[in-house]
Order: structure tokens, then C-alpha cells, then sequence
């Protein structure tokens, strides 16, 4: 069995996200970090039961270290998803931290965290099908009177989790507010598993702040690669030897963009591939001139040379600005 302490020795992971962390993102986050742990989207098992679904499963060999998530609420069925990902896999993780109004309802995602003993079960179960580590991913709690995430992390040692990731925010508060680190120390005071602290990290300055606060063993860092897909790498440089390296520039993400979105048509098809891309030009291009205006020219773009013209022209207007 791969050793968990070696999977995230890097102390940063690209956290799971829904529609997000497809197979393209995830080769391009790896194409600057080598060593740090991957995550896939959130998998739901019911949905793999029924079709095994490639998009979603698709890797190259160079993904390694890679966990694939997976979501549900019926032990034995996410099991039977985790014994069959093992074979891409080098971890699995379970998603009882999600905060989406039709994951919860059905007792998925961060609806967990109100029926710990359901959540225990599953951990349970899975471990006892897989040869491999398994982690779990879940919240402060569902609301602000409910945190018993300190309770629930222990419920997951003792289940049999090998590592945690834990989002530093409540069911109810989504996204919104501030992620709230220094909760997360006392999670590590009570477990003796590794812990990785998630939410807000969205640079070398913020990643510093929160592994100080937090005391956790490292970071997941899910919306601070949307438009800069070497943020991992660069936070990783900076806790492993101190060098600091700039963010992308105007004319870095512009080619990041493209990159990103040739990828795309690549893997999926030149129609679905432009269609995939629109929800990542809002956080390409922020910061950009007129960026409220590029970004509804980009969103309606069906032809894929218009778009390069686009942010062609956007290079040129910048660098005549600059002489």
C-alpha cells in the first residue's frame, strides 16, 4: 500500500472540484508541481454505478500522486465505486464536506456531518475494500451551532482514515465569509493523522497565514488555481526553500488561457471543449483591463479563432498602452 506521509510530502493538494478538477486541469496544475497530491472531481457513486464515465476517470501516468473522490451516503455501493477507482487510483477520498442544496439533501456531501455514525459506516466499509489510503474531506460543521468537527475527525481515525482535509468553514456558510484556520488546530490537537487545512489560500502570503493559524500538516488549495495554475507550484518553492516566485503576468495567463482551452477542445471536442472553458475565463481574466466586458465577449464566443483573436488583441492593446 502507497504510504500516505509520501503521497503528501509536497504539503500542498489540488483540492476536488465539482466540474472543475477535470483530467485538463489536473495535467495542467502538474505540469508545473510534480510532486503534489491531485484531486479529481467529485465522483458520484451513484452515477458511476450506473456508467462508468472515462471523462471522468481518464488520467495520464504522470498524475501521480492522485486521489479520486467519491460521494454518496450507501456504504456498500461506495465501496464497490472505491475497489473499482483503486486501479487509477493512489488514494481514495470521501466527500462529506460538499455544501450544494441537492448533494445535502440526499445525505450526501457535508450532509454527513449530521449523521456521523452513517459517515463512520462508510469510512468503515470502504477501508476494509481497498489496498490503498483513504481520506476524507468535510467542514467545521453544517451550521455555526453545529461544529463537532473535532468529534468527527476522531469518528474518522477510528474509522480508518488515513488523512484529512478539512474546509474551514460550516455547511451554511458555503463559500462566503472568511475560512476560519485557527479552528483547525484544534482538529490537530485531537487527531493524529495527518491534516490538511483548505479555503481562502490564494497565494505564497495567504498559504504562510493559514499553515501558521492553522497548524495543520499542509494545504488544499481548490479556487486559487482557477486563472493561475502554478499557484500550487509556487507555494511549494516558497515552504521548500524559501524562493518566491511572482504571479502570472498579463501576457502569462493570456497564454494560459489559450492553453487551457485548446486542452479542453482537445479532450472533449471543439464545441463542448469551448462551451467546458467559459467557467474559467472569469478568473483568467480578472484583473485584466476592461475585464467586465471581456468577459461577456468570451462567454458568447462559439468560434474558437474568434477567441484567439480576442485575447490576441488584448496582448497587442496592452503592450501599445506600454510603449
Amino acid at each position: 500500500m502507497p504510504d500516505v506521509k509520501q503521497l503528501i510530502a509536497s504539503r500542498v493538494s489540488l483540492a476536488p472540484m465539482a466540474g472543475i478538477t477535470d483530467y485538463v486541469l489536473r495535467s495542467l496544475v502538474r505540469k508545473y508541481s510534480k510532486a503534489c497530491l491531485i484531486t479529481t472531481e467529485m465522483i458520484s457513486s451513484e452515477a458511476l454505478t450506473q456508467v462508468k464515465d472515462t471523462l471522468i476517470t481518464e488520467r495520464d501516468k504522470n498524475h501521480t500522486p492522485i486521489s479520486y473522490q467519491l460521494s454518496g451516503h450507501k456504504p456498500e455501493m461506495i465501496a464497490n465505486c472505491a475497489e473499482y477507482l483503486q486501479k487509477y487510483a493512489d488514494m481514495i477520498d470521501i466527500n462529506m464536506g460538499c455544501p450544494v442544496n441537492k448533494v445535502v439533501k440526499g445525505t450526501d456531501g457535508a450532509g454527513l456531518m449530521r449523521k456521523p455514525e452513517l459517515a463512520e459506516q462508510i469510512v468503515k466499509t470502504v477501508k476494509s475494500r481497498i489496498k490503498i489510503p483513504l481520506s476524507v474531506k468535510f467542514r467545521l460543521g453544517y451550521t455555526a451551532d453545529e461544529m463537532n468537527f473535532v468529534e468527527f475527525g476522531e469518528r474518522m481515525q477510528s474509522a480508518g482514515a488515513d488523512f484529512i482535509t478539512i474546509h474551514a468553514r460550516t455547511r451554511s456558510q458555503m463559500y462566503g465569509g472568511k475560512a476560519d484556520w485557527k479552528k483547525i488546530a484544534e482538529l490537530k490537537r485531537n487527531v493524529d493523522i495527518p491534516v490538511f487545512a483548505n479555503g481562502d489560500v490564494v497565494s505564497i502570503e495567504t498559504a504562510e497565514q493559514c499553515l501558521e493559524e492553522s497548524h495543520a500538516d499542509g494545504i488544499a488549495i481548490g479556487r486559487g488555481v482557477l486563472g493561475d495554475v502554478t499557484l500550487i507550484s509556487r507555494i511549494e518553492r516558497y515552504l521548500n526553500n524559501g524562493e518566491y516566485l511572482p504571479p502570472p503576468t498579463l501576457e502569462e495567463k493570456i497564454e494560459g488561457i489559450k492553453t487551457h482551452l485548446l486542452k479542453e477542445i482537445e479532450f472533449r471536442g471543439e464545441k463542448t471543449g469551448i462551451k467546458f472553458t467559459r467557467k474559467f475565463y472569469p478568473y483568467y481574466v480578472n484583473g485584466f483591463p476592461g475585464a467586465s466586458k471581456l468577459r461577456g465577449e468570451l462567454v458568447t464566443m462559439e468560434n474558437l479563432n474568434e477567441i484567439l483573436k480576442l485575447l490576441d488583441s488584448i496582448l497587442f492593446e496592452t503592450a501599445s498602452e506600454i510603449c
